[in-house]
């Protein structure tokens, strides 16, 4: 599988130029291509291919007197570049087509040179190199500094140069890394993301939730009372701007740096993960919206998967419909309403009493193992369809006008 390994870079002030002048080239190259591809289309002219589209934005263009800088970077910049735009076009049609899967995608819009994140990538036919000093060797920029936080498991097939919107210069390489398979364990977890505690695992461990955001908006207040006392367009305001964007990145950084040794740890210590398929673009337009993007529950989750994939351990997604607090893990009865303020409840049926989150967490590993013990008599262990194999717990149904309970206001 292909990870990135990011890396700090400390380019010098003359880097730092020839840096600014990469991401400004590219950023001309790919409004160019957008700008011709919607002109030919308003002019009702044949769409263009990607060698017509190469040959006019940066073979032709480098001749003409107002783009000739475009000769000063390396040509494979310029070529990402046109590929990324190439690829927005083609989303969009693909979108438009109903041939992609997830939101709807808009047609590509222009890169501003105000954008406060810059970035570039080079191939291996640029022939970028880590020169035996330890410097990452980029053509037309030189050997800039990196902070080598850990060793690279294998050669880079492309290199991504960033810079943030607080002034920060990274590199970021696409390594293909080969499954490390950990020792198997018995454990098994469910895992309950929330507000009040982070994360609840099925053994009733409770994470408490760092909050990082609240904990650094007072500070955060402050910097942006500076800013906006700054006058538009001063080296003052730049220079505050950045404050602000540092402190931003700071929260950042904590909430990853969080995310990264919970994920490794529960990873580690259990052969199978299960969570919860949740709707964090619908819980972040709500008045929890703050503490929803201050959790990084998309982050978090997207870890586990990756890190599960890469050391051999399962993991597991459930519905998100799921009625996981309202059921009772013991006997299955399921509570007629749960308003957010219950955090414990007694069951109507067996009478005992559950803590809403870690019944959340139970019920959640059980519906993860159903689903696996469903794909094992439909598709067997080797993952080969068999016949006569069914489904132990039946699909989930669309309810009936009829059936109880489907009613606007019924219980």
């Amino acid at each position: 599988m292909q990870l990135r390994y990011n890396y700090r870079l400390e380019p010098t002030p003359v880097q730092r130029i020839a840096l600014a002048q990469a991401f400004g080239c590219a950023r001309v190259v790919f409004n160019d291509a957008v700008a011709l591809r919607n002109h030919t289309h308003e002019q009702g002219l044949p769409f263009l291919t990607d060698a017509e589209l190469s040959r006019a934005v940066i073979t032709e263009a480098k001749r003409r007197p107002d783009r000739a800088w475009l000769g000063g970077v390396s040509a494979v910049v310029l070529q990402q570049a046109l590929a990324d735009a190439t690829t927005a076009f083609r989303n969009f049609f693909a979108s438009l087509a109903g041939r992609r899967q997830g939101p709807k995608v808009g047609p590509p819009r222009f890169r501003s040179r105000r954008d406060n994140r810059q970035a570039i990538r080079f191939t291996r036919n640029a022939r970028f190199k880590v020169v035996p000093g330890g410097k990452l060797s980029l053509p037309k920029i030189g050997d800039v500094t990196v902070r080598w936080s850990r060793k690279l498991p294998a050669a880079p097939s492309s290199v991504s140069v960033i810079k943030d919107a607080a002034g920060r210069y990274f590199a970021s390489f696409v390594v293909e890394v080969a499954a490390r398979p950990l020792p198997e364990v018995e454990a098994e977890t469910g895992i309950d993301v929330g507000l009040g505690h982070f994360a609840v695992l099925a053994d009733g461990r409770k994470i408490s939730s760092p909050r990082f955001l609240r904990r650094a908006e007072k500070k955060l207040a402050r910097l942006q009372r500076a800013l906006s006392r700054k006058q538009k367009g001063s080296n003052n305001r730049a220079r505050a701007r950045i404050r602000v964007a540092a402190q931003h990145a700071k929260v950042a950084d904590a909430r990853r740096e969080f995310h990264h040794r919970l994920s490794t740890t529960i990873i580690r210590e259990n052969q199978t993960v299960v969570v919860e398929d949740l709707a964090v673009k619908g819980l972040a337009r709500t008045r929890l919206a703050k503490s929803v993007h201050d959790a990084g529950w998309s982050s978090f989750i997207a870890m586990l998967e990756y890190k599960a994939k890469l050391h051999g351990r399962g993991f597991c997604r459930i519905d998100r419909w799921f009625p996981s607090s309202k059921l009772c893990s013991a006997c299955g009865l399921i509570a007629e309403a749960m308003p957010l303020n219950v955090r414990e409840w007694i069951c109507a049926g067996c009478g005992l009493t559950h803590d809403r989150d870690v019944n959340a967490a139970v019920n959640i590993l059980a519906a993860g193992r159903a689903e696996r013990l469903n794909a094992s008599h439909t598709r067997g262990r080797d993952g080969a369809s068999r016949a006569g194999g069914g489904q132990v717990r039946p699909p989930l149904a669309v309810a009936q006008p009829a059936e109880a309970g489907s009613h606007r206001g019924a219980a």
